[in-house]
């Protein structure tokens, strides 16, 4: 039988690993922004960690599963900590990409101030933390609130994409930068899909409804 203090452990290793991808979100984006080439390397030299807390994590899970074959919610706690782990060791690689970006546009001059791109950093990372608390405590309207912040990122990611596109055509000679910061917005675009699928794991987790590929308003 499954013991409470190995569930509570196993969630442990995803909230510390949440927290480092969460920082290098944030330090991707502040490379960028504050054109620190050194904050750039030090995301990039770092998702050995993250990818270390995600092996971690599935070996855990695979030791509960082989020595206890939980049960019912216990399996589903289990099955969901490692997808989950999946979508953050994701997200840290799309914190990579950007970081890597950062330290080619960063050799350049500004193209546009940075604005909408420190925006949606902002809200995919709350995107990430509130996905985690809502599997950390249980709570389906936390996650559900993730689902629908997706949105928010979606527009601003086409406002970017528009923005450039303008610049792109009336200025061919920055068609390079453009397209880097274009996919700087789709890695982060890219992050917040990734804590909406969390968000829908917790929901399967907590009620046992599979609402990937639902409309919102049937979730």
């Amino acid at each position: 039988m499954i013991k409470a203090k190995e569930l509570e452990h196993l969630k442990e290793l995803v909230v510390r690993m949440s927290i480092y991808v969460e920082t290098a979100i944030k330090d991707a984006v502040n490379a960028l922004v504050e054109r620190d080439d050194d904050l750039a390397r030090k995301v990039i030299d770092g998702d050995h960690i993250i990818n270390e807390h995600d092996v971690q994590v599935d070996e855990e899970c695979i030791r509960i599963l082989a020595l206890t074959q939980p049960m019912a919610r216990d399996l589903r706690f289990i099955t969901t900590a490692m997808k989950i782990t999946t979508d953050l060791e994701r997200i840290a690689d799309n914190a990579v990409n950007v970081a890597e970006r950062a330290l080619e546009l960063n050799q350049e001059p500004i193209l546009k101030p940075y604005i909408d791109i420190p925006r949606m950093s902002r809200i995919s990372q709350k995107m990430v933390r509130d996905s985690i608390d809502a599997f950390i405590n249980g709570d389906i309207a936390m996650a559900k609130d993730v689902i629908m912040t997706d949105d928010e990122i979606d527009d601003l990611n086409e406002k970017i994409w528009k923005e450039l596109m303008e610049i792109m055509t009336s200025d061919p000679s920055t068609i390079t930068r453009a397209v880097k910061i274009t996919y700087t917005s789709k890695y982060i675009e890219r992050i917040a899909d990734h804590a909406t699928n969390i968000a829908e794991d917790v929901i399967y987790l907590i009620g046992g409804k599979i609402i990937r590929h639902l409309e919102p308003d049937e979730i």
